[in-house]
């Protein structure tokens, strides 16, 4: 069964324990919270998260928040991280197949759960390309500024 790194803010609260709830026999999860609806600060759940994976480099990660975007941009500090927000299947497939992205990010004010479902199923079924997506992917790390 495959493991699932899984964290929330309170606006992806809902969205994520129906996530897990629906795929409950197909995946396991590890929680990095949160755990209710009360209001926290989504950097400290993404970084949290965004650490295990980096230390983990084998595993893979959700993060949902309001819009997905800010867990999207604390995700992408962490070396070996590459958190994709993905807003339809198509989006979800290509992530993985072409920039083999290991996190999944979904914005609960942005999308159904219906869809949330589609492109749970299309991230984790979808495998790297390789090819010609390996030599893009090695320049990810290689930045001088």
């Amino acid at each position: 069964m495959i493991k699932i790194l899984i964290a929330s803010d309170h606006a992806g609260f809902e969205l994520k324990e129906k996530l897990k709830k629906y795929f409950v026999n197909d995946y396991q999860f590890h929680d990095f919270g949160t755990h209710s609806v009360d209001s926290v600060d989504y950097p400290d759940f993404a970084h949290n998260l965004s650490q295990n994976i980096s230390d983990n480099k084998d595993s893979f990660g959700l993060l949902i928040c309001g819009s997905g975007i800010g867990m999207s941009m604390v995700a992408n500090r962490y070396s070996c991280v590459r958190a994709a927000l993905c807003l339809n299947e198509k989006m979800a497939k290509l992530s993985r197949e072409h920039n083999d992205a290991n996190v999944l990010v979904l914005g609960s004010r942005l999308i159904s759960c219906e869809e949330a479902i589609k492109c749970f199923i299309m991230f984790f079924k979808s495998k790297f390309e390789g090819n010609r997506h390996q030599a893009r992917l090695d320049k990810f790390n290689n930045v001088k500024i």
